[in-house]
């Protein structure tokens, strides 16, 4: 019979190995231990025996000439391996290359990760002044209109745990959230204004899976100057045919 105390130690140091490699995720800079440590939650002793693991196995390295941590070469040999395999990705960057051509601008495909959204692929605006997608970046949910659509087609547990986890502005609304919600979910589509980022707009519409369920937000964004609400509009119809194109492709 399995010790389940032992069994418990492990899975934890596995979280806890997991988050040091999430602390990454939201800070693009080399993390010293003492900032690794507070960011986890963790004594230094624990944080550094758990930095060794991983560096031994080459998910974080050393800088060089430097006591701080970045991510090492083995989370890059994990990521070719996802863009190999992921029929999500592979089957939607033709279509988002088309919707690019189309529109003009930036379109990004988002997915959810528990109260977060990771853009997963992006096909930037030809136009020099654009707004530039980071693969990999993560967004809250609960702001922007690929967060909102990921929100608004997930199940309600995953509201009430935003509303819980996240630092939301003493201003914030549930209630505003929830119509705007309701709104997405009838529409079939949201539209942002300068929400997330100073100077940009963007419209997303779902992605649905196999089982109905919403995978992914695709999108298109823009600088606000160029692409107005006008344009926005005008561009709504074009992006879900492209969604609901993706969900048939997905659904077979």
């Amino acid at each position: 019979m399995a010790d389940n105390t032992t069994t418990s130690t492990t899975v934890r140091s596995v979280e806890r190995a997991l988050d040091i490699l999430l602390c990454f995720a939201k800070s693009p800079r080399e993390l010293s231990l003492s900032e690794i440590a507070r960011e986890v939650g963790l004594h230094k002793s624990t944080a550094h025996r758990l930095l060794l693991s991983l560096q031994a196995k080459g998910f974080v390295r050393k800088q060089a000439g430097s006591d701080k941590y970045i991510l090492g070469w083995s989370i890059l040999e994990l990521l070719g391996n996802v863009y190999l395999s992921d029929e999500l990705t592979t089957l939607a960057l033709p279509e988002m290359t088309k919707l690019r051509d189309i529109t003009g601008e930036t379109v990004s495909l988002y997915i959810r990760s528990g109260i977060e959204r990771i853009r997963i692929q992006a096909v930037e605006s030809n136009e020099p002044i654009r707004n530039v997608a980071a693969i990999g970046q993560t967004y809250p949910l609960y702001i922007g209109a690929s967060g909102k659509v990921l929100l608004a087609f997930a199940d309600e547990a995953v509201v009430d745990e935003v509303f819980l986890r996240e630092c939301l502005p003493q201003d914030f609304s549930r209630t505003e959230l929830l119509q705007q919600l309701d709104k997405i979910r009838s529409d079939g589509y949201a539209m942002s204004i300068q929400e997330r980022d100073l100077g940009a707009s963007a419209i997303a519409a779902p992605v649905f899976g196999r089982n109905h369920e919403c995978i992914a937000s695709l999108s298109i964004s823009g600088p606000v100057s160029r692409f107005t609400v006008e344009k926005m509009n005008q561009c709504v119809d074009v992006l879900c045919t492209s969604a609901a194109w993706l969900t048939k492709m997905l659904s077979h």
